[in-house]
């Protein structure tokens, strides 16, 4: 699959609005590009591809709104809305914060944020200027639903 390709298949998979398959989405992932994680400071708006993964609920439960990275060494990974409607970093639903690094990670070296108080990775990689694909990594236990990773979004605030 081509770049283009992939941005097609990606804009497709995230409209549909259930059984997205993580064979495509994974198809899709390696053929978007890396970046490198001083490259995605800033604030991000998340969502995620509907696989049924048990996290979504989760999140949607936490009222997640994104990630924000401030620094390599300052990662918010659970920006959520109060019942105000506010913005905060849930410090205690992510267990700690996180910093961004650059790891290996299906044989690429891509930005990547760990977690501080988990066994916790989300690898980025880029659809277009404005866009991420992450797919959370991990101890299985903690991450992965009947054997597949939980499959997310980000666009530039």
């Amino acid at each position: 699959m081509n770049l283009d390709d992939a941005r097609s298949a990606f804009a497709k998979l995230r409209e549909q609005e259930n059984n997205v398959s993580p064979t495509e989405l994974d198809e899709v992932w390696a053929a978007l590009e890396t970046v490198d994680a001083a490259d995605i400071l800033g604030e991000w708006k998340g969502d995620d591809f509907a696989t049924g993964h048990r996290l979504h609920d989760k999140l949607v439960a936490s009222r997640w709104f994104g990630k924000t990275f401030n620094s390599v060494e300052d990662a918010k990974p659970l920006i959520c809305r109060d019942e105000n409607g506010n913005l905060y970093s849930d410090i205690k639903g992510g267990n700690g914060e996180a910093s961004l690094w650059n790891i290996e990670f299906r044989d690429e070296v891509t930005a990547t944020m760990v977690y501080d108080g988990a066994p916790i990775f989300d690898h980025f990689k880029k659809v277009d200027d404005t866009t991420l694909m992450g797919i959370m990594n991990g101890k299985s236990n903690l991450v992965l639903d009947n054997g597949q990773h939980y499959y997310f979004l980000l666009e530039r605030v």
